[in-house]
């Protein structure tokens, strides 16, 4: 008689989230890549660009809760949802009205959005491949005060925000591999 080993719980959200994670890692690596040719003032296309990765941002957790529904209740995801497109918009006004204004409103997304990041991650430490989400969020937190404080600065550029989407990447596929590992290992 041969016996097939159900997977466990978190094999499903797993697998799930190792695939968003690796299109996350891609997409804010082509994010900031474009993006940092554009670092020095808001052309039309940046101001469609500082749009575009927030609203990337809530198709993402969109992803997620559809993932992690089996799993975990994800209120939390739809908070984040809800504060990325509040940001897209607020970013979308913002850019109109100069560097200094979106570094704020950058600044403050990337504060709510790693808290929220850091306390999605927390719980789902069982599951693997989250302590680099839990960084992440904790860096988010930090990186988004610095860039509310960069928005005084005599000539302030997008560059540290902009850059600030490529350790989010490498986090990003950090914990697609380790997910990867932690699902054969299930």
């Amino acid at each position: 008689m041969t016996a097939i080993a159900a997977p466990s719980a978190t094999t499903g959200p797993a697998s799930a989230l190792r695939r968003l994670y690796f299109v996350r890692f891609a997409f804010a690596i082509v994010w900031a890549l474009v993006m940092l040719t554009m670092a020095e003032e808001i052309t039309p296309v940046a101001g469609v660009l500082l749009v575009v990765y927030p609203l990337f941002d809530v198709g993402a957790a969109v992803v997620d809760a559809n993932a992690s529904r089996e799993t975990r209740s994800p209120v939390l995801l739809y908070v984040n949802m809800a504060v990325s497109l509040v940001a897209a918009v607020s970013v979308g006004i913002a850019a109109t009205s100069g560097i200094p204004a979106v570094l704020r409103v950058w600044g403050a997304w990337a504060i709510v959005s790693g808290l929220v990041q850091l306390i999605v991650a927390v719980p789902r430490r069982t599951m693997g491949g989250q302590w680099p989400m839990i960084l992440s969020g904790a860096i988010s937190v930090l990186a988004g005060a610095s860039f509310v404080a960069s928005a005084g600065a005599d000539a302030p550029t997008l560059t540290g925000a902009v850059g600030y989407a490529v350790p989010g990447g490498v986090f990003f596929l950090i914990s697609a591999l380790r997910l990867g590992r932690a699902a054969r290992e299930s």
